[in-house]
């Protein structure tokens, strides 16, 4: 790099020096009282905040106390200059004007949500609020510097949002592009109430289907998946958002159906036949052709081009086979339990998750939906609600459950200021995602299915299905099967009001681990 005010070596002399702090040659920040500090180590010790033990105040901390080396305030450590916002008076890292961080996104947000009035737009002022009440607001700042060479990033979606010149729907986000970056904008309007909430996945997949529509080049295959997406799969997933939420499998699958159906249109067209003349010829040649997981897909489509005469409705097609995953023996479940109670080296999201599907025998995608106000500690006990009634957790669990409570993730943004979500995600006012955690315990060695399975059944050798389903929040069909499959004796227990829950006794292994 050519620099006009400084030859290499002036520039090496009066901007660089070995930082007393962390011992490399970089550029200066300043001269504090033990010496040249460079920037990185500047930035950590004036975010380093609680009390100085020399005076005793709650203020930021980025002097050292000479022996020791304890954090100490400015005052105590003698400190020239200090770290005082100029305008609110906070104490700590400070940019241009001798602002401090929250200062400046305060004033960079007022500018890109400004109406051309000076002012903020007003229906954009619940988005401003909580953007600036972030925890960390240097998050803010970096969210707003970020792919600032691309046309669409963050801080030019939110100058056109203040101009007016993006609607605020639903839909006019979905045809914004680059689609994170409007995704994360779009959840973040939907948290601060200035968007209706809808279901994120649901908006994924609104989001996903003009593309693929377009990567169609036959136009009357365009027409038919749309019609198919329109009256099949997209009511269906409006249904399952209104009844519960979509998990992101059922996203993913949803997906499938239509890139499976638009495979299927296009194959046709190569054995120069058309979905109005397919025959059960072509239907058998296509399963024999095809994985088990094309079959699933696709049985969708055709089911609906019968019922809507796009094909012959004479049609059969092929039963599915169901598959399941094998689960885990009772010692590999107990020892899996104990693991997770005692190994402090797997993070403790993970243990906690882990144990709820060991000991409750929950779904990852239940798991996530649960809030704090589910863990219910009332003096020494703590209960799970999962139920009707809770499930109380033994002592080990207890006080695991406790302590990740108190050390949630993801809680420093602007996404989840007050998140009740008991595994808080990274997006806007959403939980983690059940296949990421999934994969997560899958690493760790605990695997999700396999664990479920084990536990229900256990439970089911012990205690009358309908307790268990009550307690743990099953349907009494399913327990009814899985008691039948693992030939339990409680297949003729009456079902009625049942106080008692399947964990009221301490799980077998588990107040040992």
């Amino acid at each position: 790099m050519t620099r006009t005010y400084a030859t290499g070596e002036q520039y090496e002399r009066r901007y660089m020096a070995e930082c007393c702090r962390c011992g490399r040659r970089r550029h200066k920040a300043g001269t504090w009282p033990d010496g040249y500090v460079c920037r990185t180590c500047s930035d950590r010790a004036v975010r380093t905040r609680g009390i100085c033990p020399g005076c005793g105040q709650d203020r930021a901390l980025p002097g050292l106390r000479p022996g020791d080396g304890v954090p100490i305030c400015t005052t105590c450590a003698g400190f020239s200059r200090t770290f005082d916002c100029s305008r609110c008076g906070f104490e700590g890292k400070l940019l241009g004007g001798r602002l401090c961080e929250r200062c400046t996104l305060s004033d960079r947000l007022t500018a890109l949500l400004d109406d051309g009035t000076g002012r903020i737009r007003p229906a954009l002022v619940p988005l401003f609020n909580l953007l600036v009440a972030m925890e960390k607001p240097g998050s803010g700042l970096a969210w707003l510097a970020m792919r600032r060479s691309q046309p669409a990033n963050a801080s030019r979606l939110l100058q056109q949002l203040g101009l007016g010149q993006i609607s605020l729907t639903h839909d006019a986000f979905h045809e914004l592009q680059p689609w994170r970056t409007a995704a994360h904008l779009e959840e973040l309007l939907m948290t601060s109430g200035v968007l209706p909430t809808v279901d994120k996945y649901l908006c994924s997949f609104q989001r996903w289907l003009p593309g693929h529509l377009a990567s169609i080049t036959d136009s009357e295959h365009v027409k038919t998946i749309r019609l198919f997406a329109t009256w099949r799969v997209l009511p269906r997933l409006r249904a399952r958002a209104e009844r519960s939420h979509i998990t992101p499998s059922v996203r993913r699958f949803a997906a499938e159906q239509i890139k499976y159906a638009t495979a299927f249109l296009q194959w046709l067209g190569q054995r120069n036949n058309s979905l109005a003349s397919c025959g059960q010829i072509d239907i058998d040649a296509w399963w024999a052709e095809s994985s088990e997981h094309g079959r699933t897909c696709l049985r969708a489509f055709l089911s609906w081009a019968m019922q809507t005469r796009n094909c012959p409705r004479s049609l059969s097609i092929p039963a599915m086979k169901v598959s399941r995953r094998a689960a885990l023996s009772e010692d590999e479940r107990l020892d899996a339990l104990g693991r997770l109670l005692t190994d402090t080296e797997i993070p403790i999201r993970l243990r906690v998750a882990g144990v709820i599907v060991l000991l409750y025998a929950q779904p990852v995608s239940r798991i996530v939906r649960l809030s704090v106000d589910d863990v219910v500690h009332d003096g020494d006990t703590l209960l799970l609600r999962l139920g009707k009634p809770a499930s109380p957790g033994p002592a080990p669990v207890a006080a695991l459950l406790l302590e990740h409570i108190a050390n949630r993730d993801n809680m420093n943004t602007a996404t989840s200021p007050a998140s009740q979500w008991l595994f808080p995600g990274r997006r806007a006012g959403q939980p983690a995602r059940p296949d990421h955690l999934s994969a997560l315990l899958n690493e760790a060695g605990i695997p999700a299915s396999a664990a479920r399975g084990a536990a229900i059944r256990q439970q089911l050798l012990e205690l009358p299905a309908p307790v268990v389903a009550d307690a743990l929040g099953y349907h009494n069909k399913t327990t009814s099967r899985l008691i039948r499959e693992t030939g339990g004796t409680w297949s003729r227990y009456a079902a009625g009001d049942h106080t008692r829950s399947p964990t009221s006794r301490p799980p077998r292994g588990a107040g040992d681990s």
